[in-house]
């Protein structure tokens, strides 16, 4: 069950979140099905959790619109304010703190070396004082499955075993807001308030807006191969590179 604080965002820490409708500088789309959107402030959130050894209060529970997590609104010892991803079970008043040797506690951030295996974490590091940047979406959480010369193998939201090394900070506990993915949109209105513009088949449009358009009743694709609507062969090209230089990283693929 979702509770949140029925407060307004902090202002010091919200600014405006430009329109770009997917346009590039010159207005042409080059992002196709983008547009309208209601006006929002984006929240700035604090990913690096690099305030070491200072211990915050959780103060409010708030609704972002930018993204399927909400967050805390976290008061500092020292008086600075910042927003954090919010767990499951952190509860209003409840204290956190990032530091070499915290407790391992909800809402906490260590390096993982001093994370006990089979700790649910969240909001992880790839590379040292980089931020958080895998395994902060709604509900997910990681698992250190071992650790060996100086990295943890990690299972990832995906299946996926990947080594990080094991001084990158992750914060404890999984994320909330669990039930996000079961969440029915409910009507085309609601998609538009998001961005969402509709997405027309090319078999539904007529011979001059699609390489697939046209024909007598429900015709499909026909005998020549899928298509864009510029007439780019859709399928059998690889546009991806054979190899990342991270792939060696990867222990286990995730599961298809």
């Amino acid at each position: 069950m979702r509770s949140l604080t029925s407060k307004r965002p902090e202002k010091s820490l919200t600014n405006l979140l430009k329109k770009n409708s997917g346009r590039n500088s010159t207005g042409k789309i080059t992002v196709r099905h983008q547009g309208g959107r209601q006006k929002r402030f984006y929240r700035s959130v604090d990913f690096r959790r690099d305030k070491f050894d200072v211990p915050g209060r959780v103060v409010a529970f708030e609704y972002d619109p930018n993204r399927n997590v909400d967050l805390v609104l976290i008061h500092y010892a020292d008086g600075d304010k910042r927003y954090i991803l919010k767990p499951q079970g952190l509860t209003l008043g409840e204290k956190v703190v990032s530091g070499e040797n915290v407790e391992v506690k909800i809402g906490n951030t260590l390096p993982m070396k001093n994370i006990p295996i089979g700790i649910s974490i969240h909001n992880i590091e790839l590379h040292p004082g980089r931020g958080g940047q895998i395994v902060r979406g709604a509900g997910t959480a990681s698992h250190i499955l071992a650790k060996e010369h100086g990295s943890v193998h990690l299972k990832l939201p995906s299946g996926e075993v990947r080594k990080v090394q094991d001084v990158c900070l992750a914060t404890v506990g999984q994320l909330g807001n669990i039930d996000w993915k079961d969440t029915p949109i409910g009507k085309a209105g609601r998609s538009r308030l998001m961005g969402r513009r509709p997405e027309v088949r090319g078999t539904a449009m007529h011979p001059a807006s699609h390489p697939h358009g046209g024909g007598e009743g429900r015709s499909g694709v026909g005998l020549k191969s899928s298509k864009t609507p510029w007439g780019k062969v859709a399928r059998g090209l690889r546009t991806r590179k054979k190899r990342k230089y991270s792939d060696k990283y990867i222990i286990q693929r995730r599961k298809k």
